[in-house]
């Protein structure tokens, strides 16, 4: 091994272990209180900063929500939240996302995920999976903020709708394509 590989190696190897430290989940999950609060002033947020959010809402069947959603690379990167999934304005169930990527990317962000079922077969799938991967199990359609669309349209075009909203931090493009949402059983 010559000088260059042996420096281009360790030099990823470091990588690896910094966005590892970013990235690694919390060692304990959040508390119910915690992921409830959270849910809470995400969806404050989101009927504030999404055009016609409030309609959304209501005409949805079900609303999963990942506030603070974490996100970070450096060649090698990773996004990892916890959320609830609300039925009627009501949690039913906890959720994670995971996420992991590898290519040319440097940097950290955060932000809220809204993921809205416009159908009950939508919804229906979603609940009885026990590890649900968005662009494998079904579409997610990722929604522009500012985007003028009707509840009906949103329904029949789009019938799992994405937010993106809240974005704080220096990262470019968000896809959840390839993201795992898992149920989780917090305290």
């Amino acid at each position: 091994m010559n000088t260059h590989s042996a420096a281009r190696t360790f030099v990823t190897i470091i990588c690896i272990m910094v966005v590892c430290a970013f990235i690694a989940p919390p060692a304990h999950a959040a508390t119910k209180g915690e992921i409830d609060a959270s849910v809470k002033a995400s969806m404050a947020r989101f009927g504030k900063e999404i055009k016609g959010g409030n309609e959304y809402l209501k005409a949805a069947k079900g609303a999963l929500v990942i506030p603070n959603v974490t996100k970070a690379a450096l060649v090698v990167g990773g996004q990892y939240g916890q959320g609830a999934l609300q039925i009627g304005g009501k949690t039913v169930r906890y959720y994670s996302i995971t996420a992991g990527s590898l290519g040319w990317q440097i940097g950290g962000e955060q932000y809220d995920l809204v993921i809205l079922f416009m159908t009950d077969d939508a919804l229906n799938k979603f609940q009885k999976s026990e590890g649900w991967e968005a662009g494998v199990d079904a579409e997610v359609t990722l929604i522009q903020v500012g985007a003028d669309l009707t509840v009906a349209t949103l329904r029949s075009q789009h019938p799992i709708a994405g937010f993106v909203f809240d974005q704080k931090g220096l990262m470019a493009g968000i896809s959840i394509r390839g993201a795992k949402f898992t149920p989780i059983h917090p305290d």
